[in-house]
């Protein structure tokens, strides 16, 4: 007998506030909270148990079959551009050509860089110390260069494949990889501008600047010497790789995909015609395994190679014990859109919002939105956003890499107490106050979120023209 759409909804909304009241409330973790709310649903929503069981192991296995591979081998990959340096030496290098007056800017373009292939709240304590020093050295708020490389951090922290969020949201959605990256590159921009401007303006409210020696904060006025950070950059860049060294082995991976894309979007149009043979090479290089994997190995013996082999092996597996619990959760969340798939719920809902007065992109993004406010974690809003909206906007026209982007970008919103990097920027800025946290962490969160809301909406209605 089939089940009533009454059913499946009593079923999905079940599922969720169970998997919400397991997060918040009990020691469940949410790799276990998200397979039981997919069990929930599947069996309260009219789905034979048998059947649930084999929902859930074909969307687990399906999901990570796209995507496993690209987190495992990205996490390698930040792990080694994190010990050898590399991302210190990026920061340093852009704070220098930018020059003096444009330190938030460069910062915000340091996070920008960094955060593709390494864990935001990682590369905030790496380049925390240079935070500190540029503000010593100059006289600005610590507060406005720390907002500034937290939001650059962030903004490519939740668009930008092979950082796992957006690449597990991708993989769900079944996105094209490359067109995912090329996006999130061209939606991070906007948000950083306007973090930037964010970033003075508090810099400017709370003026504060670290002691000369100690831990602890002061807040002055008068700059000081600009002179004084670039000799003590030069010292510590003696011990860093070079620039190009540090920044290959991220531009590699980005170009081999992008020529992948673009070419292959050209060719098959019309607009060039591609030999065949050659085509396959292109589309095989610039595949996101392959072209991580290359950008792996050029960090290994660039960056790596004063590392002794059992250290070298050591860190890269370093990043995979931290990614194996993101690679779960993101399983997790394929297995519930599955049985969403499976069960029907999915075009029942879509046959519902269809003939709603909104935009279909906004249901990813508002679910993301709704669930990062209740729980806190962006990558596990973005991981279930996904997981509900991916059945439903399969059977409407919206374009698969805007819905991806949409749950991602939507898990920006307002950090706040139940965000581990709430805390990481306001500790290491020295933020003590509850009014300072949310107005140095949640208001800017906030701010990108609303940006990306008005970015989102404008790319679905260009798309939509065509």
């Amino acid at each position: 007998m089939e089940a009533s759409g009454t059913q499946m909804i009593i079923g999905l909304v079940l599922g969720i506030a169970l998997l919400i009241f397991f997060v918040l409330k009990t020691k469940i973790h949410a790799f276990v909270a998200l397979l039981i709310a997919a069990s929930i649903t599947g069996i309260v929503g009219g789905m034979n148990p048998t059947d649930v069981v084999g929902a859930i192991t074909g969307g687990f296995g399906s999901t990570l079959g796209s995507i496993g591979i690209i987190i495992g081998l990205g996490v390698m990959m930040g792990r080694i551009l994190e010990v050898s340096g590399a991302a210190e030496k990026l920061a340093y290098t852009l704070v220098k050509k930018l020059g003096k007056k444009k330190e938030e800017w460069a910062m915000a373009v340091a996070g920008y860089i960094v955060a593709i292939p390494i864990f935001v709240d990682s590369a905030f304590v790496i380049l925390q110390p240079l935070v500190k020093a540029l503000s010593r050295k100059t006289g600005k708020s610590v507060v406005g260069l720390g907002v500034a490389l937290a939001v650059g951090l962030a903004a490519t922290h939740h668009a930008v494949p092979p950082t796992p969020g957006p690449l597990g949201v991708a993989g769900i959605f079944g996105a094209d990889v490359g067109l995912m990256v090329i996006a999130g590159l061209i939606f991070s921009i906007p948000i950083i501008i306007v973090g930037v401007l964010y970033a003075k303006w508090i810099g400017k409210k709370i003026n504060q600047v670290p002691e000369e020696n100690g831990d602890g904060f002061v807040r002055l006025d008068e700059a000081q010497v600009y002179k004084e950070f670039l000799d003590a950059v030069d010292e510590r860049e003696k011990n860093l790789p070079s620039f190009a060294k540090s920044i290959l082995p991220i531009i590699i991976p980005i170009l081999l995909i992008f020529l992948n894309t673009t070419l292959g979007a050209l060719d098959s149009s019309g607009v060039i015609s591609i030999n065949e043979t050659v085509l396959s090479y292109i589309t095989f290089f610039g595949n996101p395994i392959i072209s991580v994997s290359i950008g792996l190995i050029v960090a290994i013996y660039t960056l790596a190679n004063h590392l002794r082999q059992s250290e070298a092996l050591d860190r890269m597996e370093e990043g995979i014990q931290t990614a194996g619990i993101i690679l779960l959760v993101t399983g997790a969340g394929g297995a519930l859109g599955n049985v969403l798939r499976v069960s029907g719920t999915g075009d029942f809902i879509a046959e519902q919002i269809a003939t709603w007065s909104i935009p279909a992109i906004l249901v990813p993004f508002l679910i993301a939105t709704l669930v990062r406010l209740v729980q806190g974690s962006g990558t596990v809003a973005m991981i279930t956003a996904a997981s509900i909206s991916a059945p439903i906007i399969a059977t409407l026209d919206v374009n698969l890499v805007l819905a991806a982007q949409a749950a991602a970008l939507g898990a920006m919103i307002f950090s706040y107490f139940n965000d581990s990097l709430f805390w990481v920027v306001n500790r290491m800025l020295g933020i003590k106050n509850v009014k300072e946290q949310i107005l140095v962490w949640s208001v800017p969160t906030t701010i990108a979120w609303a940006v990306s809301l008005v970015m989102l909406v404008l790319a679905d209605f260009v798309i939509g023209m065509f």
